[in-house]
C-alpha cells in the first residue's frame, strides 16, 4: 500500500507536465479520403462551444484524452488530437505493474495486458492505432449480425453448450446448459463473475485474472451459475470471449480474419491490430486497436442502420435489434443491447444514445436524433477520474442547436 501511495504521488507530479499541445487536423486530414469534412457552422454547430471543450482537453482538465472527433451529417466537423507523454507518465508504474503480474501469474503475465506498458497502451507500438478496449465487444456484435445474415449462425436462441465439446464437463449444471447466444450478447448468461469490485490492474478482478490465465475459455466457464440465464445483467468480459469461440467455430476462420474480410475491408479500414489469447483465440473482449477515424466509421455504420456509403454491411434490422433497450443494467438508467450500452441522454425526451464504452475512456457515442457520432479516445487509468460519456455527450450537444443549448 505504501509503495502504491508513492507511485500515485509520482504520477500526480508527472501529470502536471505530460499534457501536450493538440496536433492540428492538417497533419492527418489527407491520410484517408473516405471522409468528407465540413466546418461546424456548415452543420449548424457552435464552434466556440466545441473549442471550449477542446481547450479543456488541451489543458488536462479531463485527464488524459488523445482524440476528440465530432461527425454530423456524415461529415467530420471537429477533429483534434493531443500529444501526451505516456512514456514519462508510466516510467515507474510500468515496472511496478509488471512485478505484480509476474508475482500473481508467472509465465502467463504477458506485457500486452500490462496497462502501463507503452508498447501496448494506449497506442499499439508507436502507431496511431489506439486501443478501443471494451468497444471491441460492440464490433464483435456487428460480426454476429453479418454471420447471421450469411447463414453461418442460424439464430440467437441456439444453446451454446454444443459449441464447447472440449469443455463439456463444465456444463454439468442443467441451468448452464440452457445459456443461449442471445444471453451472451446481452450479458445475461448468469455465470458468477465479478469485474467491477476491483480495478482492472488487480488480480482479484475476474477479467484481469482471465487475461493472465493460460486457458481463457476454461476460466470463463468454470465458475458456477449465479442466476438463471436471461434474467439478470452482469457485466462479464469473459462472455464476449465465448462469443469469439462460437463465431470462429461457425465461420471456420478467426474472428479477426472474418472482420477483415466482411467488415473492415468493405469499409476501407486497412490498418488494425487485434490481440490474441494464449491459445490463439481473437480477443473480442478488449483487444482491438483502430485509428480514431476508423473507430468513427463503426459509429457511422450504426447511425446509418448498417450501411456504409452504398453498401449494406449489416443486415437490415440488425441495428434496431441490437439497440432495443431490452436489459436493465442497474446503472444510472442505462440499458444494454447486443454488446452496446444504451443511455437516456440529457433532454433526449425518451431517446437513447448508443454507446460503446471502453476502459480508460474509449467512447463511441451515437445519437440518431441529431445525426451525430462522437469519438473520444484516451487513457484515464491514472490519478485523474475520467469524464463520463453522459458528461461528454452533454457538452457536445450544447454546440448543436439553439433548442438543445437553451
Amino acid at each position: 500500500m505504501k509503495n502504491m501511495l508513492i507511485i500515485s504521488l509520482v504520477l500526480l507530479l508527472f501529470s502536471l507536465h505530460v499534457i501536450g499541445n493538440p496536433v492540428e487536423v492538417k497533419n492527418i486530414a489527407n491520410k484517408n479520403n473516405d471522409w468528407s469534412l465540413s466546418s461546424p457552422e456548415e452543420r449548424g454547430a457552435d464552434v466556440a462551444v466545441l473549442e471550449t471543450l477542446n481547450q479543456e482537453f488541451q489543458d488536462g482538465k479531463h485527464g488524459y484524452v488523445d482524440s476528440f472527433l465530432v461527425i454530423k451529417g456524415g461529415d467530420i466537423i471537429f477533429e483534434k488530437y493531443y500529444d501526451i507523454d505516456y512514456f514519462t507518465l508510466t516510467k515507474s508504474s510500468k515496472f511496478e505493474q509488471a512485478k505484480i503480474m509476474q508475482k500473481n501469474y508467472g509465465d502467463f503475465a504477458t506485457a500486452q495486458y500490462n496497462y502501463h506498458d507503452t508498447d501496448w497502451h494506449p497506442f499499439y507500438r508507436d502507431t496511431e492505432l489506439h486501443t478501443i478496449q471494451s468497444v471491441t465487444k460492440s464490433v464483435t456484435s456487428a460480426l454476429y449480425g453479418i454471420a447471421i445474415n450469411r447463414g453461418e449462425i442460424t439464430g440467437l436462441d441456439a444453446k451454446i453448450v454444443g459449441y464447447f465439446p472440449e469443455y463439456s464437463s463444465l456444463f454439468s449444471d442443467p441451468i448452464k446448459q440452457s445459456i443461449t447466444i442471445r444471453d451472451l450478447l446481452t450479458m445475461t448468461a448468469g455465470i458468477k463473475w465479478d469485474e467491477f469490485t476491483h480495478a482492472y490492474t488487480d488480480p482479484l478482478n475476474d477479467a484481469a485474472s482471465m487475461e493472465s490465465s493460460d486457458d481463457w475459455l476454461r476460466f470463463i466457464l468454470s465458475p458456477p451459475m449465479e442466476d438463471e440465464p436471461g434474467k439478470k445483467f452482469v457485466y462479464n468480459s469473459g462472455i464476449t470471449i465465448l462469443l469469439s469461440h462460437i463465431l470462429q467455430v461457425s465461420v471456420n476462420m478467426s474472428v479477426d480474419e472474418y472482420a477483415k474480410k466482411y467488415l473492415f475491408e468493405p469499409m476501407g479500414i486497412k490498418n488494425f491490430y487485434w490481440k490474441k489469447t494464449p491459445r490463439g483465440l481473437t480477443d473480442t473482449e478488449g483487444g482491438l486497436y483502430l485509428s480514431s477515424r476508423d473507430f468513427a466509421k463503426i459509429g457511422l455504420l450504426y447511425l446509418n442502420n448498417g450501411r456504409w456509403q452504398q453498401n449494406q454491411i449489416l443486415p437490415k434490422g440488425w441495428v434496431t435489434s441490437t439497440m432495443t433497450p431490452a436489459v436493465d443494467t442497474g446503472y444510472s438508467g442505462n440499458k444494454y443491447g447486443f454488446q452496446w450500452w444504451l443511455i437516456p441522454y440529457e433532454d433526449g425526451k425518451g431517446e437513447w444514445m448508443y454507446s460503446g464504452s471502453g476502459y480508460g475512456g474509449q467512447y463511441l457515442l451515437i445519437i440518431p436524433e441529431h445525426d451525430l457520432v462522437m469519438v473520444f479516445n484516451g487513457w484515464n487509468i491514472f490519478d485523474i477520474s475520467r469524464p463520463t460519456k453522459e458528461y461528454l455527450s452533454s457538452r457536445v450537444l450544447k454546440a448543436l442547436d439553439r433548442d438543445v443549448r437553451d
